[in-house]
């Protein structure tokens, strides 16, 4: 079968197709045949060579997908072939205490399909079982295949940690990303109101046309002081946070007191100086998130499909083009999410 995979970490001339042996389903796996797949930044710290990724040989890239069940191992009962599915890419060792509560990223063991084992840039994926649910049906393929990494880290982030309640403010640092879209849709579907930042002119138009109820450029305006004007020096409720050490100093002072903080990604770097006294004199809840639970899983998935809400999807690519949609992504071209499309 088909692949992108890497027998080394480097640029993205690393990033090759090629034909590898298809996957077995273990006991407890189904294999699934790959429809369309999404990118995310997670694959360019892989290929990159994250800590934690190593190399046995071609490693294939990807952590999101979705397509049909084509072959079951033993012990898997819920799931049969020809189902539609989605994938989470959480991975856990199903003994401890957090994979028994659904919080797969609690776990000791936590990895991401795609980082610690072959991910879905391929025309077959083996999955554990539980990896896998039901596809929503009003969502094409390149929008379901695009779905969970991102719309399930931003529900995760905007309901699970920072609890946001109608009516409350929301500012999402960098329009365009995957995260930072997402958590534009579910923001405004829990009845928020939304700030949204960016460098581009033409993102924060169409992050408008999408629900938007306020804008800033980063380059032309100060965000600090912008939001100040915008929340009348009140703050906003819930900062979105994907970018890193270039927003964390903005986090602090744009938050209102008691309000959230919520971080997921670090885009523009891993270290940043934190005024500690703005922590504890504002009385600020600062959070990490990753991926998120089973409950979490259900509950975004329940939302897309009650709400018919559609991940934007930028532009699809087929398999054969994988390094063009990388170098798009590493790039911040894109407004949503970048899409291969590898069979059907």
């Amino acid at each position: 079968m088909k692949a992108a995979v890497i027998r080394e970490h480097g640029e993205v001339d690393v990033l090759r197709v090629e034909d590898i042996p298809e996957p077995k389903p273990a006991s407890g796996e189904v294999v699934v045949k790959v429809l369309c797949a999404g990118l995310n930044h997670l694959d360019i710290w892989v290929r990159k060579g994250r800590p934690g990724a190593s190399l046995d040989g071609p490693h294939v890239m990807g952590s999101d997908a979705v397509g049909i069940v084509e072959a079951i191992g033993d012990n898997v009962a819920h799931v049969k072939a020809g189902d539609a599915v989605v994938i989470h890419p959480g991975l856990g060792c199903g003994r401890c205490d957090a994979c028994a509560r659904g919080e797969v990223s609690l776990c000791p063991s936590f990895g991401i399909v795609g980082f610690q084992r072959d991910g879905t840039f391929a025309e077959k994926v083996a999955l554990p079982a539980c990896n896998v649910y039901p596809k929503p049906a009003h969502l094409s393929n390149e929008e379901a295949g695009g779905l969970v990494l991102t719309y399930l880290t931003a529900w995760r982030m905007l309901m699970t940690r920072a609890q946001t309640k109608p009516g409350e403010c929301v500012l999402i640092h960098g329009i365009g990303g995957g995260v930072a879209v997402c958590a534009l849709q579910l923001a405004k579907y829990a009845g928020a109101k939304v700030i949204v930042t960016s460098s581009s002119d033409e993102k924060l138009s169409r992050a408008q046309k999408m629900g938007a109820d306020a804008r800033i450029n980063y380059q032309k305006e100060d965000v600090t002081e912008r939001v100040r004007e915008l929340t009348g020096d009140r703050g906003v409720d819930v900062v979105i946070d994907s970018v890193g050490a270039a927003t964390w100093p903005i986090n602090l002072k744009v938050v209102r007191k008691g309000g959230h903080i919520t971080l997921c990604g670090i885009t523009t770097g891993a270290k940043a100086q934190t005024n500690l006294q703005l922590i504890y004199w504002n009385q600020l809840t600062i959070m990490g998130s990753t991926l998120g639970s089973t409950a979490d899983m259900h509950q975004m998935l329940r939302a897309v499909e009650v709400g018919g809400l559609r991940p934007v999807v930028d532009e699809v690519f087929p398999l054969e083009a994988v390094q063009a949609a990388t170098k798009k992504m590493e790039a911040g071209k894109q407004l949503g999410k970048l899409v291969l499309k590898v069979s059907g």
